[in-house]
């Protein structure tokens, strides 16, 4: 990316060089990420709609991707959850290399996602705390056993155990609360970590967004496309692609 960009995006030289020395001075990072990580691998926003969706489907997104419209019509559910939320081609990029590279090296100890694809597992994380479940654990709703999520995109409709019952995707709906062990283990990180880098994520979903209130330290970094309500609380705020920002900084 150009300079002129970078500053357009208030993305800078100095704040990288910031950033970088941050993270060689930390050894206790813990990283919060949204839907923003995800995209520059090819999965959109699940709920960005346009002329194409309105042709396809009746209801709004957060409609469609609620508990009791899920009890209520299954099937539209499945429709839309295969069309709009499973990318089985996604492979992890440079944000998601570089958040595993410094897991390695000692310094990351926790991602904590808002995201369902399971790409931080794959790009090689092994702590990621998974708020809103991942499409990778899928059970079924009378016996509790267990699907792939292969399993389920090769059923056709509503997926069907064994048993008999529906299979349910291991995500959570509007209208469903957060797993508490999740949370907890999520505030328990945030609240010891050195260093606390957000990315990807406007922080406008609660209440996930709002476990950033426990960091308790002086390197609060946030990197997004777009402005947020936390950048006024930041230490330190770059504007522009997540990947391209870490890959820059750590060489992926």
């Amino acid at each position: 990316m150009e300079n002129e960009e970078k500053k357009e995006l208030g993305w800078s030289r100095e704040a990288e060089e910031k950033l970088g020395q941050w993270i060689e001075e930390s050894s206790n990072i813990v990283f919060f990420g949204g839907a923003g990580v995800s995209t520059e691998s090819g999965i959109p926003d699940f709920r960005s709609v346009d002329g194409l969706y309105h042709q396809q489907y009746k209801y709004p997104p957060e409609t469609i991707i609620s508990h009791s419209f899920y009890l209520r019509n299954p099937e539209e559910f499945y429709r839309f959850y295969k069309d709009r939320m499973i990318f089985t081609d996604a492979r992890p990029n440079r944000a998601h290399r570089v958040l595993a590279k410094l897991e390695e090296r000692g310094k990351l100890k926790a991602v904590i996602t808002q995201n369902i694809d399971g790409l931080h597992q794959a790009a090689g994380n092994k702590e990621v705390l998974e708020l809103h479940g991942s499409v990778h654990r899928n059970y079924c709703t009378r016996c509790r056993k267990f699907y792939s999520l292969d399993e389920v995109m090769a059923a056709e409709g509503v997926p069907r155990c064994s048993c008999g019952g529906t299979i349910k995707p291991d995500v959570v709906l509007y209208e469903e609360g957060l797993d508490q062990h999740t949370i907890s283990k999520s505030v328990q990180y945030i609240r010891h970590a050195d260093m606390l880098i957000i990315g990807g994520t406007s922080l406008v979903v609660y209440p996930a967004a709002g476990l950033i209130d426990y960091y308790q330290g002086n390197k609060l970094v946030l990197i997004n496309k777009s402005v947020t309500s936390v950048d006024s609380r930041a230490d330190l705020v770059l504007g522009g692609p997540i990947g391209e920002i870490l890959g820059c900084i750590c060489g992926c």
